[in-house]
């Protein structure tokens, strides 16, 4: 990684171009979001961004914060403009470069909603409601227009910029599946206008688990001690890791059904030190949870440190980043407007 000095002067160099300049030229196109509520952490890391950074070398992208779909929950509006630009600088910090990916903002795009309310009008409410995260949410929440129709959202977030490929966590496969779906409806009744991308999963890490209770993802409207957040302080870190659950017994082994809480733990080192849990398993075999534990904690220190570094720096200098903001929104409405055109003409909107 380059030393946080480099990378800062090259994020105040920055010079804003078209998307067009500064992408891949004839590669295919991946998609995909996060949406700026709690605090991002290292299942959200893992799961996405991690994987959004690999991917802006291979493919041309469009990575963007999701604060319309935040709007399902009801969020402070001071609070949501906060964690949307500070997402913004956590996808920078994580290795996402504006010269390589069109980085935005989901609501600065307008077609997104235009063509939400489009794939509305072509989707049985039972596709919805059969929506796992809409059972699931309507629970919390309240059953709200807004979290039924969420996936219709997603759908247009996807189509309007004609991916072959969408990388998402377990949770949203569902989701991109309906997309699929809507892709060939609108297809067969309009005439071919989409293309129906593919589901892009990180099984290795597609589910990081809560270290408070291992059997259930990790959340970021759960509890603190649910979750490492990538802004998490060296000593919160260190005091969550020692503190999660594990297993009866004392074998440092992989075994999700018998053994989830270490098992979750085994994931997460192997995810950030690239080395194997049958590596793992063998090198902490006959030692106790204990020292497992506080090298795991030292592990996570030690890889969050440069984003958290470059994270702050990065976040005493906001108008640079909505500059970088304006410049991927103006890209990507020039992409999603060229296929609301096409759609326009074909649904017969004048």
């Amino acid at each position: 990684m380059r030393c946080l000095r480099m990378e800062r002067n090259l994020f105040f160099r920055y010079n804003i171009k078209m998307a067009k300049e500064t992408l891949p030229v004839g590669r295919q196109v991946a998609v995909s979001g996060v949406q700026p509520s709690g605090d991002i952490h290292i299942g959200n890391y893992l799961g996405a961004i991690k994987q959004f950074v690999e991917l802006q070398n291979k493919y041309k992208t469009f990575f963007f914060i999701v604060d319309l779909h935040a709007l399902t929950e009801n969020p402070d509006p001071k609070k949501l403009r906060e964690q949307t630009i500070n997402l913004a600088a956590l996808y920078i910090a994580c290795g996402l470069n504006p010269k390589k990916t069109t980085l935005f903002i989901q609501s600065h795009v307008p077609a997104h909603a235009e063509l939400g309310w489009i794939l509305n009008t072509i989707t049985p409410l039972g596709e919805l409601q059969r929506m796992t995260q809409f059972k699931d949410k309507s629970e919390k929440h309240g059953v709200l227009a807004g979290l039924l129709n969420y996936p219709t959202l997603m759908a247009a977030d996807i189509l309007l910029y004609q991916p072959d490929i969408v990388p998402v966590g377990e949770d949203q496969v569902q989701h991109v599946e309906l997309t699929r779906t809507l892709a060939r409806k609108f297809n067969s009744k309009y005439g071919e206008t989409f293309k129906e991308p593919k589901v892009l999963l990180q099984k290795e890490v597609a589910r990081v688990m809560g270290l408070d209770d291992p059997t259930k993802k990790m959340s970021k409207s759960a509890g603190l001690n649910n979750y490492i957040a990538l802004t998490d302080a060296p000593d919160v870190i260190r005091k969550k890791i020692k503190t999660a659950v594990t297993d009866s017994g004392s074998e440092i082994i992989y075994n999700t059904e018998a053994k989830p809480g270490i098992s979750n733990l085994l994931s997460i080192y192997s995810a950030f030190s690239g080395e194997t849990i049958s590596k793992l398993e063998s090198k902490y075999k006959d030692k106790k949870y204990g020292e497992f534990k506080s090298d795991l904690a030292e592990l996570l220190v030690q890889k969050l440190s440069p984003i958290q570094e470059k994270y702050k720096s990065l976040l005493k200098n906001k108008k640079s980043l909505m500059k970088i903001l304006d410049a991927g929104a103006k890209a990507a409405n020039k992409v999603a407007e060229k296929t609301m055109k096409e759609v326009r003409e074909k649904i017969g909107l004048i």
